[in-house]
């Protein structure tokens, strides 16, 4: 067995995975996000709750650099900066394996849920902003930095989309560019464009629901926010040879909008299919444990070869 966590800003979320991958009961306690000490006691009284332990494998919402193993973390300053599995490695006394939420999330797809027998699988994020995740062969992609799969920054995003021609502006992002999909492709970046072309401000959720009543606003924002993500989309099926892209985060609630989108997405890419390429995630419930747990598993595996 192995103790899987998925850790956020606000919740430290853990289960025991079995050696097929299975998740165990889920255990949930509040991330104490400033106190370091204060983090590795709550988690090690979850890794005491659940048993004997081979490692702890986690999903957890920052990007860590495969050079020298350092995480970077604004919504837990507690962690911020630190060589994280080393650091709880010494205090657990087992092995540790960390990784980005993004990447959690490839993995659990392309091991448990829409992308089982694909060779290629990019797992696509469009919750608050975007990310995503890359695994090639069963083996998740990594990269200097750590930041391969983070296709929502660079200043790429169009500035007329939708149908009639809309003018966008090119809106700063938290990278420190401008023009980035980040900034337009999530759950902000729909409201953002909403209120843009609107002069109204709308929830998510409240645009997508008009959008599917027939709302003519709505369908407006809807046309821009689909132009303006699938021609990058396509792209990077053609770079990547993707053949399937699951979608995770709040947006892929929405299948009428991962619909539309796969529609655009397949209409501008080289290779023709009439079988959907971008589907909501199947992996289960708790993506991130899942993930963490198949890369937990993998390392034991690895490390018995």
């Amino acid at each position: 067995m192995i103790t899987c966590f998925d850790i956020g800003g606000s919740a430290i979320k853990c289960a025991v995975a079995t050696a097929d991958g299975q998740i165990g009961v889920l255990h949930r306690v509040p991330t104490p996000a400033h106190d370091f000490a204060a983090f590795t006691t709550a988690m090690q009284a979850l890794i005491v709750a659940g048993g004997p332990s081979r490692g702890v494998a986690i999903s957890i919402a920052g990007v860590i650099d495969p050079a020298d193993g350092r995480i970077k973390c604004a919504n837990i300053p507690g962690i911020d900066g630190r060589i994280l599995a080393d650091d709880l490695a010494a205090v657990f006394g087992l092995p540790v394996w960390i990784i980005n939420d993004a990447d959690s999330f490839a993995l659990a797809e392309a091991q448990a849920g829409a992308a089982r027998g694909h060779a290629n699988v990019f797992g696509l994020i469009l919750g608050t902003g975007v990310g995503g995740g890359l695994v090639i062969g069963g083996r998740l992609i990594g990269g200097p930095g750590g930041f391969a799969g983070e296709w929502g920054h660079g200043p790429v995003a169009a500035q007329f989309a939708g149908t009639p021609p809309q003018a966008i502006p090119r809106f700063r992002c938290g990278c420190g560019q401008t023009g980035c999909l980040d900034t337009i492709g999530g759950a902000r970046g729909l409201e953002r464009l909403h209120l843009t072309l609107h002069q109204a401000s709308l929830d998510s959720r409240a645009i997508i629901d008009a959008w599917q009543a027939g709302d003519a606003d709505a369908e407006l924002t809807i046309s821009c926010f689909i132009d303006l993500l699938s021609g990058p989309l396509a792209m990077l099926v053609n770079t990547l040879g993707a053949s399937v892209l699951p979608v995770g985060g709040g947006l892929a609630n929405s299948a009428p909008l991962i619909a539309r989108l796969d529609q655009a997405v397949r209409a501008a890419i080289l290779r023709k299919t009439d079988k959907p390429i971008m589907v909501p995630g199947q992996s289960g419930a708790e993506p991130g444990l899942i993930g963490a747990a198949w890369l937990g598993l993998g390392k034991l595996e690895g490390a018995h070869e």
